[in-house]
């Protein structure tokens, strides 16, 4: 199944399972009707940004909108079984090393940010967790609410999702980093 297809049937599954219209979605995500129904109809790719709107109005992770609800846990998992996304206006890439683990809620995700791009996330308010960064090559810049803070390749931050979060390559070059999820 391509990617597309996953986002738009998880969407609306998880918009529906929460009884929420497209008009209620849309106001708790800032996300336009009409983006939203594009992006259910596979009319259009969601960016990061939009993406991570929806998952916090939605009440969940990026992942869930990202992976197939029964996602088989496995003890190995090679690199082709890794799924990947790409943000089409930015080329933000995102490869799910570990899908969230059923009893610990552990997650790996690896993200390559070009050279000058930016992605913000909003709040995710009562659903907030935490989550720890390792950028693994490159420079990159972190807004946590009203902090900022300036990464070199293999310095680690801890910081959550309950204030806007905004990542920003300063660099020349493409950054790399690891994201470690545990929403258990």
């Amino acid at each position: 199944m391509l990617i597309d297809e996953i986002i738009a049937g998880r969407l609306q599954a998880l918009r529906k399972g929460k009884g929420l219209s497209l008009e209620q979605l849309a106001a708790l995500s800032e996300v336009s009707k009409a983006m939203i129904s594009k992006i259910e109809r596979q009319e259009s790719s969601p960016s990061a940004t939009v993406l991570g709107r929806l998952a916090a109005g939605l009440g969940i992770s990026v992942t869930q909108l990202l992976s197939e609800e029964n996602a088989e846990a496995k003890n190995l998992r090679r690199l082709k079984q890794q799924e990947i996304w790409r943000d089409p206006d930015i080329g933000y890439l995102r490869r799910q090393v570990l899908p969230p683990e059923p009893s610990s809620g552990l997650e790996l995700i690896e993200i390559t940010l070009p050279a000058g791009a930016r992605v913000s996330y909003p709040s995710w308010g009562n659903r907030a967790y935490r989550q720890r960064l390792w950028l693994i090559e490159g420079q990159l810049a972190i807004d946590y609410g009203e902090s900022r803070y300036e990464l070199a390749t293999g310095d680690v931050l801890t910081f959550g999702v309950d204030l806007a979060v905004t990542f920003d390559n300063v660099g020349s070059e493409a950054c790399r980093y690891l994201l470690v999820i545990n929403q258990g």
